[in-house]
């Protein structure tokens, strides 16, 4: 192992036992934090200076994506007049590893006037940040990785670890759901991740009834161009379905003197319209089929159908 591999290595690992002992020694006051937040009408207003604000900056946007309303201030601009942008029911969650960031202390004043709740990240217990927060979470002393032990490596991993977890304990407590996270990610590569069958199936449906033959159900798979048929039967549950590899297995002369009966497949693999889409590709690449009904819950009728190239031009993997 060369001297550049090993000298990352350490870093990572140092990282990753701060990041373990955090996990079985959380802030005694974490809980009580959750609580404040998730009973409050107002925002999460986190700021802080130097690494720290860019932790809290990430912090702040996850807090936002998860259903807690959450802005970064910047505690230079604060006291230049972004202090304006606080309301009285807002949270500050104020970060600092020493607790002794100058850039905060007019914050920290202009709250307690307002009577403004603060929280606060640090790493000492004494210093004037912790002081003054009604909540205070002091993370454990672990030197940081660089070797002259002064840029923020192992401390600011465990604020940015400790702001996740802050995150998606209030996400779980407030029952946050699929959709409304797919609400807040309408783009980019989540937004295709969390994409449900409803957003892309094709309502216009390749249907027959069960009495139909052949000759119509070729000339049905042809039009909608999908490679299927569904079959219906009685109350209008699907209960079969054609495919280009049916037709295949079963060509012969009389074909198209046969009913759609004698040629479907029963029971076909169905799903319902709030199943992903990266699920639904899953499934089709799983049973090697190109197609997929759409029905009701705790029914058979049919709603939609989605194709396979519907799946793979929307890149939903």
């Amino acid at each position: 192992m060369s001297v550049c591999i090993e000298e990352a290595a350490r870093v990572i690992q140092e990282e990753a036992t701060a990041l373990d002992f955090l996990s079985y020694n959380i802030p005694p006051d974490f809980e009580r934090a959750v609580d404040v937040i998730y009973e409050t009408s107002g925002r999460v207003v986190i700021s802080g200076i130097g690494k720290s604000g860019l932790i809290g900056r990430k912090i702040a946007s996850t807090l936002s994506s998860t259903g807690q309303l959450s802005f970064f201030m910047h505690p230079s601009e604060a006291h230049h007049g972004d202090l304006g942008m606080l309301s009285n029911d807002d949270i500050l969650l104020l970060i600092s590893n020493s607790g002794e960031s100058s850039e905060l202390f007019p914050v920290i004043d202009f709250a307690k006037r307002r009577r403004n709740k603060i929280i606060s990240i640090s790493q000492n217990p004494e210093s004037t940040l912790a002081t003054k927060s009604d909540i205070a979470l002091c993370l454990p002393n672990f030197k940081e990785a660089c070797p002259i032990g002064v840029a923020p490596t192992v401390s600011s991993t465990m604020i940015l670890a400790l702001g996740d977890a802050l995150a998606i304990v209030l996400l779980k407590k407030r029952g946050f759901t699929m959709e409304q996270f797919k609400s807040l990610h309408p783009g980019g590569a989540i937004g295709k991740k969390l994409l449900v069958i409803r957003d892309i199936m094709r309502a216009e449906m390749p249907l027959l009834g069960i009495e139909d033959g052949m000759q119509k159900a070729i000339i049905v798979i042809s039009e909608f161009g999908g490679g299927c048929a569904g079959i219906i039967g009685k109350d209008d549950e699907l209960i079969g379905i054609i495919t280009d590899g049916d037709l295949r297995r079963h060509m012969s002369l009389d074909l198209l003197t046969k009913s759609v009966e004698e040629i479907m497949t029963r029971n076909p693999i169905t799903i319902t319209d709030d199943v992903l889409c990266s699920e639904a590709l899953r499934i089709m690449e799983d049973k090697k089929i190109n197609n997929l009904f759409v029905v009701k819950h705790n029914a058979k009728i049919p709603v939609g159908v989605v194709y396979i190239h519907d799946l793979i031009s929307r890149k939903v993997i």
